[in-house]
């Protein structure tokens, strides 16, 4: 159901993947900093940019790290699509590691 200011949780936690702009603005502007639900996706979607970035900086190194950023860039992407769906649903879905970090932060 949306709320009165426009997004439903679900848009609003699906929102949050869409780059990371969205996602700091869900965890500074009321009301979705008090939905535990808004948090989790919002720091979730933050985790997962520092993933994709450090794979980044992993790929600076010559073939080993050409090939450790290639498969880490299809494993993020799957997760990005599969986090956004779930969202999008209602589903509190935690990827590994990251998903536990996010919900420490979010207090789920």
């Amino acid at each position: 159901m949306p709320d009165e200011n426009g997004l439903s949780d679900n848009a609003a936690g699906a929102l949050a993947y869409v780059t990371i702009i969205p996602a700091i603005i869900f965890l500074v502007v009321a009301p979705y900093n008090t939905k535990p639900f808004v948090k989790f996706h919002a720091w979730q979607s933050i985790f997962l940019g520092i993933a994709a970035f450090a794979l980044g900086i992993i790929g600076i190194i010559p073939i080993l790290g050409w090939i450790i950023l290639f498969l880490g860039m299809i494993a993020i992407f799957i997760a990005w699509i599969i986090a956004i769906l779930k969202a999008s649903k209602g589903e509190l879905f935690k990827l590994p590691v990251i998903g536990a970090l996010a919900a420490k932060q979010a207090g789920v």
